[in-house]
């Protein structure tokens, strides 16, 4: 799922072909024209930069021929660096954009130039990232290596594979090859994936056609650069292994613009470092500069930003629960949240204040949601596509965070924040608390070798973030005890997983419960409290707060006629959440279905058994309430299966099925079977939500 889906888009007819464009951020004054490199990929380039942007200005996105939603003419005069240009031009005209700030990137640049140069009436700024326009010699080995339309070779090394004969021959092969020195830096599996996908949707004839089409020499360059008179910022990554720093000095310099090195980035640093690239950005184009910090003064009360992840409600209920303890601790404590549905509903039933930048947030719940299939969520997978989403949202924060002058910022699970904070530790500007039930991505066995290789590189990326900068981590809480975490190392040569999180992390001593054990009313009061009599056998049933669980659900309603003939007086409250459509469930007579409860924790506690997905929250308040439960975690889904059930089992807890076992008269035995078996839990240990506030308030 897109973190922004545009505006409007369409298509503008032109001489070799269609055009492809979109546009977000409609209603905004001034437009920046993030212009296409290299047909080799299309418009998704710019992924990370559109939301943000649009947030600020109008943006405007094409596809130049040769890939994305646009044709692909074979001609060598379709991809000249002039035709590309009006190319360029005839997209402003047919969206209305009168003038735009122009972001190029790579071969791009010769575009902006062009642009900036010809029409200086279109242009109000340029920004040139990896700019490959020939203002200094290339990069040696690269340069040394090139042979384009020479006669194949027998074999292919390196940068001979720049080859037409190559391309035809093994066209994937030179995908991988030229996107793994576009990202030279480590743990880049994500952008070289995508990236080589991308060009997959194009073919050798097409990339080809490009390379015969180029036509600006260095004469032409250094001339058009001279006549070049809006404001230019040039971004270049002094580990670019396509073209060297130096084309991107002399450009700052013959355009009088500024030159900033982005230490450590490749050529594409608008995907691998994209905070600073939009942060350099916005400064050029004049965004709302955040406030500077103010020093808090005596008589103003602390102040907290929280960020609850929002895939599923078990956090927001722990959550609330170490929030009110905070505020014992620190009188005067305000906390705003930044969070987004449904996280927000459970925040509003309890009257918390939401900051209004939440209403910005990409929505996470929808994108799991449309990446699920019939209970069956490949987590792992999920959350490498959220990227745009994750980065998205992490500009947001950061927004929000400049401009409150906060005392604290708590992120439960906010991958967001914790990775980008790490990735710019210098934009951290008050305490910051990371929290968590789990540490470590594991690979699930039908992802084989692969998978392996992946979890232990995201692994391996955030172990050397935490070591390279400690301080960033004001306090790591770990939610629960050493022995819950799972045992083994992160991967092949990585340390072990409990050893290093007990080394880094402080515990809360159990599990933070929204409700403790023996407080509040009693089963009987909370029994009467919804009308649940004594001579009922109530069975909950419920599967999270996000969509994922409608199949799971709808199969445990459909098999309550069977259990109901084994379980006399057995009535289901079947509990659809605040994103699932119940009118998409099916009709079961005597079932009892309900929406969002906010206090489905204190139903729980109430009932006599319950059904339930593999989340961690549900079935932790089971097992404090002793309640017999049936837990079926997501197919695919590495923290349900590994990490939560090797906590249940330390606790002895509930039983595990897979969705396959639940048949009506499987589901009907294993009910029954539970019942007529006593509880016997390990203890959930009480004050936990007190422990960790502690260790957050001892920052404040």
């Amino acid at each position: 799922m897109r973190a922004k889906q545009p505006d409007r888009s369409g298509y503008i007819s032109r001489p070799f072909g269609r055009v492809y464009w979109e546009l977000f951020g409609e209603g905004q004054q001034e437009t920046i024209f993030l212009l296409p490199p290299w047909s080799i990929v299309h418009s998704r380039l710019w992924k990370m930069q559109v939301p943000y942007l649009a947030r600020h200005r109008r943006v405007l996105v094409m596809d130049a021929l040769g890939n994305g939603r646009s044709d692909r003419p074979t001609e060598a005069a379709a991809y000249a660096d002039r035709a590309v240009t009006a190319d360029c031009v005839a997209v402003m005209d047919g969206t209305e954009t009168e003038r735009a700030a122009l972001v190029s990137l790579s071969r791009g640049s010769r575009y902006a130039l062009l642009m900036a140069a010809e029409h200086p009436e279109r242009v109000t700024a340029a920004v040139f990232v990896g700019p490959t326009a020939p203002l200094a010699p290339g990069q040696p080995d690269r340069m040394a290596a090139l042979s384009f339309f020479e006669d194949p070779q027998e074999e292919y090394h390196e940068w001979q594979k720049y080859n037409a004969h190559y391309w035809r021959q093994d066209f994937r092969g030179f995908m991988e090859f030229f996107f793994g020195r576009c990202w030279p830096e480590p743990h880049s599996t994500k952008p070289i994936e995508d990236a080589v996908g991308w060009g997959l949707e194009t073919d050798a004839e097409v990339l080809i056609a490009t390379q015969r089409g180029q036509e600006l020499e260095e004469a032409e360059v250094f001339a058009l650069a001279r006549r070049v008179t809006c404001p230019v910022l040039v971004l270049h990554g002094d580990e670019d292994e396509i073209t060297p720093a130096e084309r991107g000095r002399v450009l700052a310099e013959v355009t009088g613009g500024r030159y900033l090195c982005l230490e450590g980035s490749g050529h594409v640093p608008l995907v691998r470092d994209p905070v600073a690239v939009n942060l350099a950005i916005g400064e050029l184009l004049g965004f709302p500069a955040p406030p500077r910090v103010r020093r808090r003064a005596p008589q103003r009360p602390r102040r907290c930003l929280f960020v609850s992840s929002p895939i599923g409600l078990g956090h927001v209920r722990r959550d609330l629960a170490i929030a009110g303890a905070l505020r014992a601790l620190v009188p005067g404590l305000e906390i705003e949240w930044l969070a987004q549905d449904p996280v927000t509903r459970v925040l509003e039933a309890h009257r918390q204040r939401i900051h209004p930048a939440s209403r910005l947030l990409a929505n996470e719940s929808a994108h799991l949601e449309a990446e699920s299939g019939p209970h069956r969520l490949h987590v792992f997978e999920a959350w490498r596509r959220m990227d745009e989403i994750l980065l998205a949202n992490f500009m947001v924060f950061l927004e929000a965070a400049r401009a409150g002058d906060y005392d604290l910022w708590i992120g439960d699970e906010a991958w967001e924040l914790d990775y980008y904070l790490h990735e710019n530790p210098e934009l951290k500007t008050a305490a910051y608390v990371w929290m968590t039930d789990f540490v470590g991505w594991l690979p699930m066995p039908s992802g084989g070798e692969r998978e392996a290789d992946l979890t232990a590189d995201y692994n391996a990326e955030m172990l050397e973030q935490v070591e390279r900068f400690p301080g960033v981590r004001d306090r790591a809480i770990f939610i629960g005890r050493p022995d819950d975490i799972v045992t083994g190392t992160f991967g092949p040569g990585l340390p072990e997983i409990r050893e290093w999180t007990e080394k880094h992390y402080g515990f809360t001593g159990g599990y933070v419960l929204g409700r403790e054990p023996g407080s509040g009313d009693g089963r009987e009061e909370l029994r009467e409290r919804f009308g649940y009599g004594s001579d009922e056998v109530v069975c909950v049933a419920t599967v999270g707060g996000s969509g994922v669980g409608a199949a799971l659900l709808g199969r445990l309603m459909e098999g309550f006629p069977a259990a109901r003939r084994r379980i006399p007086g057995l009535r289901l409250v079947a509990v659809a959440g605040p994103r699932i459509d119940a009118s998409e469930l099916p009709a079961i007579d005597a079932v009892e279905l309900h929406g969002f409860l906010p206090d489905l924790n204190l139903h729980l506690a109430a009932c006599d058994l319950a059904l339930t997905q593999g989340g961690l929250t549900t079935t932790m308040e089971l097992t404090a309430a002793r309640r017999p439960f049936l837990y079926f975690p997501l197919r695919d889904h590495f923290e349900q299966n590994l990490h939560v059930r090797h906590r249940l089992n330390r606790y002895r807890a509930g039983r595990c099925l897979t969705f396959d076992e639940a048949s009506p008269e499987r589901l009907a035995e294993a009910l029954q079977d539970v019942l007529g078996k006593p509880v016997d839990y390990a203890e959930v240990e009480s004050g936990t939500a007190a422990r960790a506030a502690a260790m957050i308030a001892e920052l404040l």
